[in-house]
């Protein structure tokens, strides 16, 4: 059980602190991961940004995953999709959609600078908690097709299932709790609010840019 986002953050802070000092780049899976990124890269030394990824979401219960799209349009189908009602025309309805949210979010988020580059680094993928894992497969395989250096998916909590899936298609996993008894993320959490686009976008802009070169 963590008190809050926070806390989890420091304690995977701990669990990565041999990257510090290597400049790593903690990409937050918005909107509960940004903040702990934030706490994440202070205690690294690194910097940190968003990946933006959405869950294509179950025909008859939105917070069911049965995929997720990334920002490049790669979709990722769980296996359970069809069982879940998803017919091949409400999947790419569903994907349209999520991808108009993604745009959206791209204008708010960062309006000014471009995405980090995660070519040649250590990047550390973060999320408060993982059910299916859909939207962190997106992220991971997004991220592989840039050439980062190493890989990390960096997750407070997950069932033990869904690590195994995720661990394909990373470097390296660090999870502090897989319980077998994994209903939702937040039942392992004391204080979990959702976080609003607008905490988002403000923990985004007090990051620090570099000065522009006006040679």
């Amino acid at each position: 059980m963590f008190r809050d986002r926070d806390e989890a953050a420091r304690r995977l802070a701990e669990q990565l602190a041999g990257y510090r000092g290597k400049n790593p780049l903690i990409l937050a899976i918005p909107r509960g991961a940004v903040p702990m990124a934030q706490i994440i890269a202070e205690a690294l030394d690194g910097e940190f940004d968003v990946v933006l990824v959405r869950k294509l979401r179950a025909p008859f219960s939105p917070e069911f995953a049965i995929g997720a799209v990334d920002e490049s349009g790669w979709t990722y189908i769980a296996d359970h999709a069809a069982a879940a009602g998803a017919s091949a025309a409400y999947i790419e309805a569903e994907k349209q959609a999520q991808m108009e949210t993604i745009r959206q979010r791209r204008a708010q988020y960062t309006p000014i600078h471009p995405p980090l580059d995660p070519a040649g680094r250590i990047v550390v993928v973060v999320d408060d908690g993982l059910a299916t894992g859909a939207t962190m497969i997106a992220a991971l395989h997004a991220l592989r097709a840039r050439n980062p250096a190493r890989l990390i998916c960096a997750v407070p909590v997950a069932p033990p299932e869904t690590l195994a899936n995720v661990a394909r298609m990373a470097d390296e996993v660090v999870c502090l709790a897989a319980p077998a008894n994994f209903q939702a993320v937040g039942q392992f959490y004391l204080d979990f609010p959702q976080v609003e686009d607008r905490e988002v976008a403000a923990v985004l802009g007090m990051r620090q840019w570099p000065a522009p070169d006006i040679r």
